[in-house]
């Protein structure tokens, strides 16, 4: 296992994109990319925590703005502007976001926000349309996290972070989400930010138990990886989308204040190239 970057303050949302590694660095709101020996560029600030990204079919950049409640598009010239408006569907903190091939957004929300104390609430997927229209698909989510959409556009998998799970929703022509079921559970973990694989196995992020895991559907995991601190986030990348990366970083859930650049982007090789959204 190789560090690609140290210092980071708070890292989160890992994507492959454009031959280099696009990562959120929600301490420092910057939204930042490293090619692959690391060099680094900032190319946006996003004055909100959380927040995290994806990209339109067409290729612009989708933002989850989490502070004003709203899902941002990057327009050709560089503006931001409003893709949806996401405070109406539900309360609390928006955190995640993927987008499938034929560019819907599914974006959830944790129905609290962790971050200030407030109390539990169950959470939320939201989907927009490719023209912005947005509603609620899925409900009673138990802190829900990562998210992925398999290659034949078919399948939505969360990580259901407070119930050690992850959980699937058949994805229908319109959109909505239906046969909500068990993908797999992880009696212990805490799964955090996901990816899929070419042969259907998920990378597993671990806060608390400071590992990212390889399971099958079902629940067998396949392989482990462990940390020195706690890892947030996964993503496979690479020229073939064999490398596995790493967003790791110190946690005191006594103390959210704490770990601040502590934070780390590491790579190692995957038994297995990755596969559907977010895509490369």
């Amino acid at each position: 296992m190789e560090t690609v970057l140290s210092g980071i303050q708070f890292g989160e949302s890992p994507r492959w994109h454009q031959g280099r590694l696009w990562l959120s660095d929600w301490g420092a709101h910057e939204l930042i990319a490293l090619d692959p020996s690391g060099e680094r560029q900032l190319l946006a600030r996003v004055a909100s925590f959380p927040f995290c990204f994806d990209w339109l079919p067409d290729g612009r950049l989708l933002v989850v703005h989490s502070a004003r409640r709203v899902l941002l598009r990057r327009e050709a010239d560089g503006a931001f502007v409003t893709h949806a408006e996401l405070g109406r569907l539900s309360a609390g903190a928006w955190n995640e976001i993927v987008v499938d091939g034929r560019g819907n957004a599914y974006v959830n929300g944790s129905g609290f926000d962790l971050m200030t104390g407030e109390p539990y609430a169950p959470g939320t997927i939201v989907v927009v349309s490719p023209d912005g229209a947005a509603r609620a698909v899925a409900d009673g989510l138990a802190f829900p996290n990562g998210m992925v959409v398999t290659p034949d556009n078919a399948t939505l998998i969360v990580a259901e972070s407070y119930a050690s799970r992850l959980t699937a929703f058949d994805i229908g022509r319109d959109g909505g989400l239906s046969n909500r079921r068990v993908w797999a559970e992880l009696p212990g973990d805490h799964p955090d930010g996901i990816c899929l694989d070419v042969e259907g196995a998920l990378w597993s992020a671990d806060v608390a138990n400071k590992h990212c895991v390889r399971v099958g559907e079902g629940g067998t995991v396949l392989q482990r990886v462990d940390l020195d601190r706690g890892c947030f986030a996964c993503t496979l990348g690479g020229a073939d989308r064999t490398t596995l990366y790493l967003i790791a970083r110190e946690w005191d859930s006594s103390d959210l204040s704490k770990g601040m650049g502590t934070g780390q982007v590491l790579r190692l090789q995957a038994p297995a190239a990755g596969a559907g959204w977010p895509g490369a």
